[in-house]
């Protein structure tokens, strides 16, 4: 079999990202043990919190060392098998090396993907993969929307957020989202059906708090947080009582720019606040119903999403800058498959 193109971490990030930082090198196609199986990967995911594990430590999962791939999402087709219920031939989504041939061992974030489905192989790393199950379970689980309350949504525009709102929508609430740039507002409110939206560049906490203020003149019921920093601050200063802080992601701390003092943290007593981290992979038992509403909702045109695909695992290193400097514009793929 061919040499197997892969995605290293070369040195870690201080601070800001820089592709300088990842190194694409051939290695051999790795054996498949007992359990695992080989796929032959189509698309993979590059995923913000993906930057937590770059350091010497991590409070996420374990750490990837120097000079070893890294690990993500992604979508493939089963090409050798030592596990009983996946054959050669089959469509999976799962975690593995990011490379062209790499090797899974099921667990929770691995599945066959409906042969029944309608929708392109992409879409099961986006709105049908842990994107779409990170909204789904961080809103209806951790936020427990009822009718007529106001949700106020981070990184709007990003996959997570994007999909959050408009679930929240489907629930019957009032979606507010934060964003940054008149692009991405506007892409809120017209192609992602929020309400209105609150652009965060060159506003300060006062002026932040001030817009929120001025959209959520009831107060927020929800905020859901991708973000950090002054956003979870102002947000804070507008809970209603008895308000749930799903919290999804920090992106603002993930450079190690660390952040200014909060000013707003004592509402969490005040307020009676559920403030409540999760991770989508502890949900796993429930996937199956959760995709079935994820894919019907798209289905009937009430779920739109978008993907940023660029080719190659060449172009990974550049794609995962983008990230976090905003220049991507939906959930963000590299096809590895090459034609």
């Amino acid at each position: 079999m061919a040499k197997n193109k892969t995605l290293v971490l070369h040195s870690r990030p201080e601070g800001m990202l820089r592709e300088e930082n990842f190194q694409v090198v051939e290695r051999e196609v790795p054996a498949v043990k007992q359990g695992q199986f080989l796929v032959r990967v189509h698309f993979a995911s590059l995923d913000p919190g993906i930057r937590n594990l770059l350091a010497e430590s991590s409070g996420y999962w374990v750490p990837t060392s120097l000079g070893e791939p890294l690990n993500t999402n992604m979508v493939g087709e089963v090409v050798e098998s030592q596990h009983t219920d996946y054959r050669p031939g089959d469509l999976v989504a799962g975690t593995g090396a990011l490379q062209e041939y790499t090797v899974f061992t099921p667990g929770p974030m691995t599945w066959k993907i409906d042969s029944g489905s309608r929708l392109p192989l992409s879409n099961h790393l986006s709105i049908l993969g842990a994107t779409g199950l990170t909204a789904y379970f961080g809103l209806l689980d951790v936020g427990k929307p009822v009718a007529g309350e106001t949700v106020l949504v981070s990184a709007a525009a990003g996959a997570v957020g994007s999909a959050v709102g408009q679930i929240a929508k489907i629930r019957g609430c009032r979606v507010v989202g934060i964003a940054g740039g008149e692009e991405k507002c506007r892409r809120v409110i017209e192609e992602f059906g929020f309400d209105a939206a609150i652009d965060y560049r060159n506003k300060d906490m006062a002026q932040l708090m001030t817009a929120i203020g001025e959209h959520c003149p009831n107060g927020v019921d929800i905020y859901f947080e991708n973000v950090g920093g002054i956003q979870l601050d102002a947000a804070l200063g507008h809970m209603n009582s008895g308000g749930r802080v799903p919290c999804c992601g920090m992106i603002s701390q993930y450079n190690g720019e660390g952040g200014a003092a909060m000013h707003n943290l004592f509402n969490i007593v005040a307020k009676t606040l559920r403030v409540e981290g999760f991770l989508c992979h502890t949900y796993s038992e429930q996937f199956p119903e959760a995709l079935r509403d994820l894919e019907q909702w798209v289905a009937a045109g009430q779920l739109n999403h978008r993907e940023h695909i660029e080719e190659g695992i060449t172009a990974a290193p550049g794609v995962f800058v983008k990230l976090f400097t905003g220049e991507n514009q939906g959930k963000t793929l590299v096809k590895v498959l090459s034609d």
